[in-house]
């Protein structure tokens, strides 16, 4: 069964794929932007090629070198990456996968497929296991994002017994509101050891009470540093100190 190095747990950047003027990806900003993520915002772990990097507006060969110039640039520096590499194409997907094994990514996501849409767990979980075994020595995680896939599955619905499917299973990124969905996924899972990762930003300290082990957000690029100290609150036990963090970066305008 694969399983990473570590449990990846806490903040996780959905980093954003630099372009050009000219609608180019801009490879050469992001040596700068490992640096920038670890030194100034103290995040170590990524997530590469999900919405907030428009991985499904891009060419499969584009992703490929995204991939691989995030693999390159935070060898040694960052914790984690997961490389998004959910495609409506079973194939493709399983391509990306494969890649990422290639590389060396630590892990791989995969949003479910949204034009012709998986009607119940069980095609769903068919299109999952296909993916996940064409990279298995890779954690595999599952990106639940219903608001923008029209897959309605709960997650809570599609975990029982996931492990049995697809062995390599690690855990979840839930980019939802529905926290009682969330909720039943962590009280029903507590052995498995999964990992939690809640994807809406100004949600966070609402999740980490529902058990949360970690987010994955775009907000983390720029506001790292101030999540930390919100988690740190909350892992001393000053609510109310978590609570101004969370009030407070809800205020922030996000960068245009």
């Amino acid at each position: 069964m694969a399983s990473p190095k570590k449990k990846l747990q806490g903040l996780v950047a959905a980093t954003i794929t630099p372009m050009t003027e000219h609608g180019e990806i801009n490879f050469s900003v992001i040596g700068r932007y490992v640096d920038y993520l670890v030194e100034e915002q103290g995040v170590k772990n990524i997530f590469v090629n999900g919405t907030t990097g428009e991985g499904l507006s891009l060419s499969i060969s584009e992703r490929c070198r995204v991939a691989e110039e995030w693999v390159t640039e935070g060898r040694n520096k960052l914790d984690q990456i997961v490389i998004h590499v959910g495609a409506l194409s079973l194939k493709e997907s399983q391509e990306l996968a494969q890649h990422a094994a290639k590389i060396g990514a630590d892990g791989i996501a995969v949003i479910a497929p949204f034009f012709l849409k998986p009607w119940n767990k069980d095609v769903l979980i068919n299109f999952l296991k296909e993916v996940a075994a064409a990279a298995p020595a890779l954690p595999f995680y599952y990106y639940h994002i219903p608001a923008l896939t029209g897959v309605k599955i709960r997650a809570e619905e599609l975990l029982d017994g996931i492990q049995d499917k697809i062995p390599t299973f690690q855990g979840l990124k839930f980019s939802d509101t529905d926290l009682l969905d969330f909720g039943q996924c962590v009280d029903q899972n507590r052995q498995q050891q999964f990992a939690f990762l809640f994807g809406v930003d100004e949600q966070l300290l609402s999740a980490l009470v529902m058990g949360a082990t970690g987010a994955v957000g775009s907000t983390y690029n720029y506001l790292g540093k101030k999540t930390n100290q919100m988690l740190e609150a909350f892992e001393r036990k000053d609510f109310s100190s978590a609570l101004n963090h969370q009030v407070l970066e809800c205020r922030r305008p996000k960068p245009s």
